[in-house]
């Protein structure tokens, strides 16, 4: 499903060769060393984490890394070619299954822009509510998971509880659990059912009342620490060289964020409201990366909050608008990114006025936060492998579109 799925070795995929000898030189040893290749996956593609790591190491020690990619690449910059506008949003909520809402609002907001569309308010309001809470769904994923990574059990369970919580209401606005589907191009599919917007601000107060429980459990474990701290530091430089984005470049105090940056949506409102805050931390390592996603959904929680009150205050009003049953898009181009829960997402969209477009080109946050790896994991060991790479917080699928 997510990261936790693919740093283990998996059975039956890993296994070691030769990679070269060499001969020793040190003191006065005259039997030669072997450095040996180990490939860290790729497991059952049932697992969803069809990552595949091929190490050299010398001893335990890794010296090299090449992230071997593809196994779960579907085509879906193609696919995209050959559907309309409205059934590509089905194939955009795929390839990062834990921010489905997010990836829709790329694509959405693009063919808005060319075809000149303005989006009810409410609507805008709206979208901006359930970009937070698909935020805040995805961050508790990587805080229930990347403990467990560490030998750590517990805190799963209390972050899976927190994400049915959130899932509830979801589910019961949209009907889907992962793949949401509400977005449509000049809107959303419906509006809110009678009484949602309490239900939804019990669930933001739930939540919040019991994130402590998570916080508590794991950063001030003694063991999470000394795994955690000083481990796989990432610096500005290579965030800056790679494209890294999201979490993972804030931990590094890399102050990024579309936004409030390039604000869309409702996030410039809120921005000047003060309800929007960029968190950064600076140690750039394994720790601060988890502590910076624990602190992502404190702030994901006041924006859901104040999106709350403000459409509690709105009056009732259209969340679409109308359009017709064949959508064509003027003949131009527009790359429409936004700031998704694990980095940068963007659409590369260029139209020659058809129903279907002519490209659509994907940038995906995992990809390149993946990318790192091999100027990451030279000079490490095996066992701080583990949590180097749990700590990136990808999506296989949003690795390999």
């Amino acid at each position: 499903m997510s990261a936790e799925s693919v740093v283990g070795i998996g059975a039956g995929a890993a296994g070691f060769d030769p990679a070269y000898e060499r001969g020793g030189t040190g003191s006065g040893s005259d039997l030669p060393t072997t450095d040996m290749v180990l490939n860290i996956g790729p497991q059952h593609p049932a697992t969803h984490g069809v990552l595949r790591l091929r190490l050299t190491l010398d001893g335990e020690r890794i010296v090299g890394c090449e992230p071997i990619i593809g196994y779960m690449h579907r085509g879906a910059e193609k696919l995209f070619e050959v559907r309309d506008y409205r059934q590509i949003i089905v194939l955009a909520n795929r390839h990062d299954w834990l921010s489905a809402f997010s990836n829709e609002l790329g694509v959405v907001m693009g063919v808005e822009r060319m075809m000149g569309l303005e989006v009810p308010v409410r609507a805008v309001w709206m979208r901006t509510l359930l970009a937070e809470l698909n935020r805040i769904l995805n961050h508790l994923m990587f805080l229930g998971s990347y403990p467990l990574e560490l030998g750590a059990i517990t805190p799963v369970f209390y972050a899976f509880r927190e994400r049915e919580t959130i899932q509830a209401v979801l589910e019961e606005l949209s009907g889907g659990r992962m793949h949401y589907m509400f977005n449509r191009v000049g809107g959303l599919k419906e509006d809110l059912p009678y009484g949602w917007l309490g239900r939804a601000s019990a669930a933001s107060a739930a939540v919040r009342g019991r994130l402590p429980d998570i916080e508590n459990l794991v950063l001030g474990n003694e063991i999470f620490r000394a795994r955690t701290v000083g481990v796989g530091k990432l610096s500005p430089e290579l965030i800056a060289a790679y494209g890294v984005s999201g979490p993972i470049a804030r931990a590094s105090g890399v102050d990024a964020d579309l936004r409030r940056d390039e604000p869309y949506l409702a996030y410039d409102e809120l921005l000047r409201d003060g309800v929007l805050r960029v968190v950064t931390r600076s140690d750039g390592d394994c720790f601060a990366r988890f502590a910076l996603l624990l602190e992502q959904v404190k702030v994901s929680l006041d924006l859901v909050d104040a999106c709350l009150d403000r459409l509690a205050s709105m009056p009732a009003g259209p969340v679409n608008v109308r359009l017709p049953k064949i959508l064509k898009v003027p003949e131009g181009q527009t790359y429409t990114w936004t700031e998704n829960p694990l980095g940068i997402n963007g659409y590369y969209l260029v139209s020659r006025g058809d129903k279907t477009p002519w490209r659509l080109k994907l940038r995906s946050a995992s990809f390149n936060n993946i990318s790192v790896l091999p100027e990451m994991l030279p000079n490490t060991i095996v066992a701080d492998m583990i949590a180097i790479l749990g700590s990136m917080f990808f999506v296989v699928g949003d690795i390999d579109k």
